[in-house]
């Protein structure tokens, strides 16, 4: 049984499918950080996450799939289902060796998985645009805070950066403890550690230095969404 531990991130994901590719390995699964689950027959391997290796994998998709499997392949990521991680690869194997008329072979399983947890992704985000409410606090800052099955907040802040493009917002995920962060120019996805103080608002002012710490630590230039 042959396991592989990622940072977590798409990126992560990414160098992971290039390694196994690569190395010619069946994967059974690829777990986050935070999800480790020890074997009695092998330890699972750790990889590290190589932006050049992410960027040839995602150049590969592009042209030796297709965008559409790209796009199938990111959202699957971000449901967050069971071993999503391994059917993503396996769904990508096959990519590479049909090409673009992977989507058509809805007989795979893995195909099926990969379709079924990018539309719950997609769906969800949909969803969530119609009931994301904003509190503006004082100075002019709209917060909204939100606890979604799947990670979509990075799905749903650029239709926010083009609803809302002249106010500063944060649309916080409570759950993952992360948030889009919109300054009214561009936005980028930041850790939230300050949970109390975000939940509860009791002090709007801390809440303001709070946030312009953010923009002072966080270089929009290296913002983690996928270069989709």
């Amino acid at each position: 049984m042959i396991s592989y531990i990622s940072d977590g991130t798409f990126e992560g994901l990414l160098t992971c499918i290039y390694e196994a590719y690569y190395r010619r390995e069946r994967l059974d699964h690829i777990y986050c950080g935070d999800q480790i689950q020890e074997s009695l027959l092998s330890a699972p391997i750790q990889i590290d996450t190589d932006r050049e290796k992410a960027d040839k994998v995602l150049n590969s998709i592009r042209h030796k799939i297709s965008e559409e499997a790209l796009e199938h392949a990111f959202h699957a990521f971000l449901s967050e289902i069971d071993d999503i991680g391994v059917w993503i690869y396996r769904y990508l194997r096959l990519g590479w060796k049909v090409g673009a008329s992977v989507d058509s072979h809805v007989w795979e399983d893995a195909v099926q998985v990969v379709h079924a947890a990018s539309r719950k992704t997609v769906w969800e985000s949909h969803r969530m645009l119609g009931i994301i409410r904003f509190r503006e606090l004082q100075g002019g800052i709209y917060y909204a805070p939100i606890g979604p099955d799947h990670n979509i907040v990075s799905l749903v802040a650029p239709h926010f950066a083009k609803r809302l493009s002249d106010q500063p917002w944060m649309i916080h995920d409570i759950k993952r403890d992360i948030a889009a962060v919109y300054n009214k120019k561009d936005w980028t996805l930041a850790a939230v550690r300050q949970k109390k103080v975000l939940l509860l608002h009791d002090d709007e002012l801390e809440f303001q230095r709070m946030w312009k710490q953010y923009f002072k630590s966080i270089a929009i230039a290296s913002r983690r969404n996928p270069r989709l």
